[in-house]
C-alpha cells in the first residue's frame, strides 16, 4: 500500500513523540497500522509525504543514485538575483558537505497554497519571493540551508512534487491523506 498525506506544518514526520517536543505526530490522523514515512519532512515543513508498509521503498526513492526527483516551494526573504540563483543550481557548501546540483527557478506568480497555521511572519521592509527548488538528495533540512547559504533564509517551505506525483494533483487538504490509485503510484516512480 502507498499513501499520501498533507502534511501540515508543526507535525513529526513520526508515530513517535519526542521526549518534551509539543508537536504532533503522524499519529494524529488515523492513518492505517503498520505504515511508515518514506522520507522525512521537518516539523516547521509542509507538504506531499508518503507513507507504505512495503519494505524497499525508502532506499528506492531516496538515494541519490536512483536520481529520484522533489520538488519543493520555498517562499525566502528577499529576492534573489540570477547569480544566486545559478551558485544555488551549481551546489553550494552547508556545513561539510557540497550539495549536488539542483533545478532552480522563481516561482511567479506564486504558488496557491492553503494559508499556513499560524502563519509566517510578515516584514513590511522585507520583500519575500517564492523558489521552486528541484532535488535529488535530501540531507537534514537541506533546502533551508541551501537557501541560507546564498543569504535567504526560508521563510516556508512545501514540498510539492515527488516523481510525477503532484500535491495539487492529489487535492488534499492540509492534514488529509489517501491511499495512492496504480496510475499515482506509478507517477511517483517516474524520474
Amino acid at each position: 500500500m502507498l499513501f499520501a498525506l498533507h502534511k501540515p506544518y508543526g507535525v513529526l514526520s513520526q508515530f513517535t513523540p519526542e521526549p518534551g517536543s509539543a508537536w504532533r505526530t503522524l499519529a494524529d490522523f488515523g492513518l492505517p497500522k503498520d505504515v511508515y514515512a518514506l522520507g522525512r519532512l521537518d516539523a516547521d515543513s509542509e507538504g506531499l509525504l508518503l507513507l507504505s508498509d512495503e519494505a524497499g521503498l525508502n532506499s528506492r526513492l531516496l538515494d541519490p543514485a536512483h536520481g529520484h526527483r522533489r520538488e519543493y516551494y520555498a517562499q525566502v526573504e528577499r529576492v534573489p538575483t540570477d547569480a544566486a540563483l545559478a551558485e544555488l543550481a551549481r551546489g553550494v557548501t552547508i556545513g561539510d558537505y557540497r550539495t549536488q546540483p539542483c533545478r532552480v527557478r522563481r516561482l511567479e506568480p506564486a504558488p496557491a497554497l492553503p494559508p499556513r497555521d499560524p502563519p509566517i511572519r510578515a516584514r513590511k521592509n522585507v520583500p519575500d519571493c517564492w523558489l521552486a527548488l528541484e532535488l535529488i538528495e535530501g540531507k537534514n533540512r537541506q533546502v533551508r540551508r541551501m537557501t541560507a547559504a546564498i543569504g535567504h533564509p526560508t521563510l516556508r517551505l512545501v514540498r510539492a512534487r515527488i516523481g510525477a506525483l503532484t500535491l495539487e494533483s492529489l487535492s488534499l487538504a492540509p492534514g488529509a491523506w489517501r491511499e495512492l490509485t496504480r496510475a499515482e503510484r506509478d507517477a511517483v516512480f517516474v524520474i
